[in-house]
């Protein structure tokens, strides 16, 4: 008879642990951040609780956390760069830690000044990296993986998706997320209901080529499409994984000799900087792709720059 491993020694008390449960479930319910997100953020916390209980020599209390120095702080940040953790990776770290003190000082569980003394990580800028517009619109094309030994139906789904990520710039988990009620019959509207990050809902115009590429899709696929079900679905009727579309994007990407930077969500990026690029308007860019804040969309007035700037430099003759 084999023996399970022994469970890993706990990283905190049992008080401190119902205390994460309960901000965790603040998340959820009141934040209504994205089960991705919260994922995220219990990982980090938890662990820098194993650090600390290393720290300490025994699982932290509330006590413990309430008295940490901000060099204890700075500790853990540095073991976890040492360990090959990206910048932006430590500023999420930081940010949901900040985030659990803030739950614990309203709880009235004692105030946690370490997590605010310290600066976040420096993350360096990168813009985003859109595809040129005929690539895009190749992309997009459903003609593209013809000669692939794929069923045509997933064939078509791929290239619905695909076009709903540039024709209307949703994130890939918005595309998977629609059901069929969100999106009109060709004819029928010009608009898809999209649910967006922290459960918000947005109407996003969506092109009539695209609404084709759907109706293509839906009258090919073998399973039953409810109006309340999943719209898209994968080989054996269940919900589509994304990695699926990107592995459909790879072989994209090499039939047409794209770089790695050309994945899903490098449609997304250039719906945006297309529109701007033929003068969209910035706040109405914002509303389209669902960002909370205008100066998350600011990036790409730098990138419509940098690509005025590469032409200028490429046919000046001076230049």
């Amino acid at each position: 008879m084999t023996r399970s491993p022994p469970a890993p020694p706990p990283v905190c008390t049992a008080e401190m642990a119902a205390q994460m449960t309960r901000w965790l479930g603040h998340l959820r319910g009141e934040r209504r951040l994205s089960a991705k997100s919260v994922e995220a953020y219990e990982r980090d916390v938890r662990q820098c609780l194993g650090f600390l209980c290393g720290h300490h020599g025994g699982p932290l209390s509330l006590r413990q956390f309430a008295a940490l120095a901000p060099a204890d702080v700075r500790a853990f940040l540095a073991a976890r760069r040492a360990e090959g953790v990206a910048g932006r990776s430590l500023m999420r770290a930081l940010a949901g830690l900040r985030s659990f003190t803030r739950f614990l000082e309203r709880e009235g569980r004692g105030k946690v000044g370490a997590f605010a003394a310290i600066r976040a990580p420096r993350v360096g800028k990168s813009l985003p990296k859109p595809l040129p517009v005929s690539a895009a619109r190749r992309v997009t094309d459903a003609d593209m993986r013809a000669g692939e030994n794929r069923e045509p139906w997933v064939l078509a789904r791929d290239a619905a998706v695909l076009a709903l990520l540039y024709g209307s710039g949703l994130r890939i988990s918005e595309a998977l997320g629609l059901k069929r009620q969100d999106v009109p019959e060709p004819g029928a509207g010009d608009t898809v209901t999209v649910t967006g990050k922290g459960g918000k809902v947005r109407m996003v115009p969506v092109l009539a080529p695209v609404l084709a590429l759907v109706a293509g899709y839906l009258s090919l696929c073998p399973y039953p499409i409810a109006a309340s079900t999943p719209l898209f679905v994968g080989a054996r009727g269940g919900p589509l994984s994304p990695r699926i579309i990107q592995f459909a994007m790879a072989g994209l990407r090499g039939a047409l000799g794209l770089p790695d930077s050309a994945t899903p969500h490098a449609l997304r990026h250039s719906f945006a900087t297309h529109l701007l690029a033929r003068g969209g308007d910035l706040r109405a860019i914002q509303e389209l792709l669902g960002h909370a804040s205008l100066s998350t969309t600011q990036i790409y007035t730098a990138v419509d720059a940098q690509r005025l700037i590469d032409v200028y430099r490429s046919t000046h003759p001076r230049a």
